[in-house]
């Protein structure tokens, strides 16, 4: 039986990057997204590329849905946790503007991967091996005081991602860090921000291949030899 890749907050950038790189390694794909119109098309561009593909709807805060999806695409071997944190035309307030209830809507979006984890590892660990690879913004490492709320949850996200690759180091099962900083051609806030609909005109510096990141995606997960790769299009 292949294994199976599940890909979480699909989206047409580097999600479905991941999904493509993964199912020419062999890998059973099941994407999650709450955005269920898009999944006819992205099922429809594995499958022509020859790799099984099936597609559950979840919003990842809402824990049930997303357990429920979770458990609907079956024995789960890698886990790819990339939800976008932000509406693509939103503008957070700077860290000196940022208050509390806005730092905890921002880690709104660490739970779920924990809750991810909780539902997948068991699994893992059963079969001896397995992959968990969290997708976290460059202001986890860098700091980017524009980005305000969302440094908070970037770098929680991180440290819970190196956390868990010293604790399961010596038990099959990898896990790792894409720390990304730039905008991901083909992703959504690439379009907003490359089309001027954001009202700031045209942006087209600091972009990001996400073929080239889901590349290193599978390049961590099968070398396992380093737990965290850095992308940094911005400084």
């Amino acid at each position: 039986m292949s294994a199976t890749t599940v890909v979480i907050g699909v989206g047409p950038g580097l999600g479905m990057s991941i999904a493509h790189r993964f199912g020419r390694e062999g890998h059973r794909i099941a994407l999650i997204s709450r955005t269920a119109t898009r999944h006819p098309g992205y099922v429809a561009s594995l499958e022509a590329a020859g790799i099984e593909a099936t597609s559950h709807t979840a919003d990842v805060r809402d824990s049930d849905a997303l357990l429920a999806a979770l458990d609907a695409a079956g024995d789960i071997d890698v886990a790819y946790y990339g939800p976008g944190a932000m509406d693509p035309s939103a503008r957070p307030a700077p860290i000196t503007a940022t208050d509390a209830a806005a730092a905890k809507e921002s880690m709104s979006w660490v739970y779920p991967a924990i809750d991810v984890v909780g539902a997948v590892l068991p699994g893992m660990l059963e079969r001896g091996g397995g992959g968990l690879l969290f997708a976290g913004g460059l202001s986890s490492v860098v700091p980017i005081p524009m980005i305000g709320h969302l440094a908070l949850s970037s770098a929680a996200l991180r440290n819970y991602a190196l956390t868990l690759h010293a604790a399961l180091a010596d038990q099959g099962v990898y896990a790792g860090t894409l720390t990304i900083g730039g905008l991901i051609e083909r992703g959504d806030i690439h379009r907003v921000l490359t089309s001027g609909q954001d009202g700031l005109g045209e942006m087209t510096a600091g972009t990001l291949d996400p073929d080239t990141i889901a590349d290193t995606a599978w390049n961590l997960y099968a070398k396992r030899d380093s737990p965290e790769a850095v992308f940094n299009a911005l400084t």
